[in-house]
């Protein structure tokens, strides 16, 4: 496989790939999709995820009921499940668990580190584990919708109803409340640490500049947002939400703030899910409609990787190398292309 790919110019046909799919069913409908080098993990809604290599394809049982959250390092992915435990699975589909609610509450969110901690919320309760095995807790003004790590630093944000809280789990210092109304469901901290962004229970976005709290609103979707990718180098941030892939520009100091997103592939179906290529600035797109496409974003040149086939697509990853791309659907569908 290339480490790169070309994607048409404006002059060119618009082509598919969908005839380079490796098409196959999966026992669960995929809720989110994570490479562990070339292997695919396919998280399932319910008890398995399904580990797809070249080699071979097999489930490995999870939990005694739902999976409910999941997130990667790109050495093991770790899961959150509703018999209060949290799971990690590493490449050979070894599974062990890595910590347990003491009052086997749902785990909602998981959140991993690049240095090996891991972070996981139960109810109103946020908890991280370091490396060294100590786990340091905090409560949360309600119950928490969201968790992200800072890639530098072992900070955690939290969202929850009225906002989102900024924790330096190793630290004595108190945690810092990013205040605004309503309830927020997910968070990011962009790759630069200078923004964090929530995704609303409202069809919105909001975000806090962190050098002075400056509030970034970024509305206008006819959907709630659940799915949202950085680009390359943090440019732009892809989101899901309308019947196209909408970018919001974080690339000046400002971020968004008073600026228009950019609004890519208009299909007549929103997009569900959406995973940005590491080495280039495309965005891969699925849609209700189970169409998923390849955009670039210099131009919005497109490339179809499946036709619409009735049911949306609920995942969709990208390898490290950004030269393989995974995908699920609603209906237990799902593929690998090798780009």
């Amino acid at each position: 496989m290339s480490d790169s790919f070309r994607l048409p110019t404006p002059a060119d046909r618009i082509p598919s790939v969908a005839d380079q799919v490796r098409s196959f069913a999966l026992d669960s409908a995929a809720t989110s999709v994570h490479f562990l080098g070339e292997t695919a993990v396919f998280v399932g809604s319910e008890e398995i995820c399904t580990l797809v290599s070249d080699e071979e394809r097999r489930a490995v049982d999870i939990a005694s009921g739902a999976i409910l959250s999941a997130a990667t390092d790109g050495k093991r992915v770790i899961m959150g499940c509703d018999d209060g435990r949290v799971v990690e699975i590493n490449k050979a589909g070894e599974t062990s668990e890595i910590a347990t609610d003491a009052k086997r509450r749902w785990i909602d969110a998981v959140a991993v580190h690049p240095d090996g901690a891991f972070a996981w919320s139960a109810g109103k309760t946020a908890s991280v584990r370091n490396r060294d095995g100590s786990i340091k807790s905090i409560d949360a003004p309600s119950t928490v919708g969201g968790l992200a790590f800072a890639s530098k630093g072992l900070r955690l944000a939290i969202a929850h109803y009225a906002g989102a809280t900024l924790w330096f789990p190793n630290m004595t210092a108190a945690p810092e409340r990013l205040e605004w109304q309503g309830s927020h469901l997910g968070v990011l901290f962009s790759p630069d640490n200078r923004f964090i962004v929530t995704a609303m229970h409202e069809p919105a976005l909001h975000g806090w500049r962190l050098a002075d709290m400056k509030h970034m609103r970024m509305t206008g979707y006819p959907a709630r947002v659940r799915s949202m990718a950085w680009t390359l180098g943090g440019k732009f941030l892809a989101t899901s939400g309308a019947d196209t892939v909408i970018l919001w520009p974080f690339g000046s100091k400002d971020g968004p703030m008073g600026k228009e997103p950019m609004m890519l592939a208009p299909l007549k179906s929103r997009v569900s899910v959406v995973a940005a290529h590491s080495k280039q600035d495309v965005v891969a797109a699925g849609y209700e409609d189970g169409t998923i496409l390849l955009v670039r974003i210099s131009d919005g040149a497109e490339v179809l990787v499946r036709a619409n086939q009735g049911e949306p697509v609920s995942a969709l990853g990208w390898n490290s190398k950004g030269t393989r791309l995974a995908f699920g659907t609603e209906d237990n569908a799902a593929g690998l292309l090798d780009v």
